[in-house]
């Protein structure tokens, strides 16, 4: 990772992210069911995604994919993957994405979440949180919309959520 000076204000370049978390990811990729472990490790942190049984596959600065078992647990009274079940998909992704892609001198935290339903999923599923072009952290807090698709095994995507995460520099303690 290297720092830059701009003006006044610093700007971290992203694109080497040294996040403990992304770290230990990398690190897994190297061991059998290194994913598994990964994400039972989240799962362990916000015990709430366990409710979805996700599995992260992949995670890079500005990806992350995590899929998910169609199973009873998940549906509503149709027999179809609940939304808010939809909307914890949106959110590991787009959590686990936000740790693997701002520096470690930073911390971010969801502040709004907007969903569109777009059809029923009656099938096993996959959130993929994804930026365009990573931003760059500087000392100003700032605002970052992260879009995530939710698909079916088909590959249709049945929700799309924009998930409003603040990020800010950490406080020196």
């Amino acid at each position: 990772m290297t720092t830059e000076t701009a003006g006044t204000a610093e700007v971290i370049d992203t694109t080497d992210a040294s996040g403990a978390i992304y770290t230990i990811w990398q690190k897994l990729q190297k061991v059998p069911f290194g994913n598994w472990l990964f994400t039972r490790a989240v799962c362990f942190k916000a015990p709430y995604f366990r409710t979805v049984h996700p599995l992260i596959r992949e995670l890079r600065p500005g990806l992350c994919e995590v899929s998910a078992p169609n199973r009873r647990g998940v549906h509503n009274h149709l027999g179809t993957y609940h939304a808010i079940a939809s909307c914890n998909m949106a959110e590991i992704a787009g959590g686990i994405m936000m740790e693997a892609t701002i520096p470690s001198t930073h911390r971010w935290i969801p502040v709004g979440m907007t969903v569109e339903y777009k059809a029923k999923a009656t099938t096993s599923v996959t959130s993929i949180a994804h930026l365009d072009t990573i931003p760059e952290f500087g000392d100003d807090p700032m605002e970052l919309i992260v879009p995530v698709d939710v698909l079916d095994a088909a590959g249709e995507v049945f929700v799309s959520a924009q998930i409003t995460m603040n990020v800010s520099r950490k406080k020196m303690s």
